[in-house]
């Protein structure tokens, strides 16, 4: 399961760190890094708005975008195996390949995002 909190409109992923009994929190989607640590839920929402607004000023100063930009493009590998059996349920669905994939992305993204 991916845990997702959302602080003021910026996703971070967060695990349990059981080396030093904490929470890590990891904004994503940022054009740098970002992360947080609390025992608890409540002190790491608080410690990620702190991050957040450490990082956000920092942008600010360097005139620089705090959002990452996606293109929508990505090479995927995969054995030939996986390649042929996913193009015969592409074309099953009556679905190119790409299509077919980002759907099936999308519908596993979806199932394993958590939101707080």
């Amino acid at each position: 399961m991916i845990n997702v909190m959302v602080i003021n409109g910026f996703k971070a992923v967060i695990a349990f760190d059981p080396d030093i009994s904490m929470f890590r929190g990891e904004f994503i989607g940022l054009n740098g890094g970002a992360d947080f640590y609390a025992t608890d839920v409540a002190s790491l929402k608080r410690e990620g708005e702190t991050s957040l607004c450490v990082f956000l000023a920092m942008c600010q100063e360097q005139d620089i975008k705090p959002r990452k930009h996606f293109s929508g493009k990505f090479m995927l590998r995969l054995d030939p195996e996986t390649h042929e059996v996913a193009t015969v349920a592409a074309i099953a669905t009556g679905k190119s390949l790409n299509q077919w994939s980002m759907e099936v992305i999308r519908e596993a993204a979806n199932r394993l995002s958590v939101t707080y």
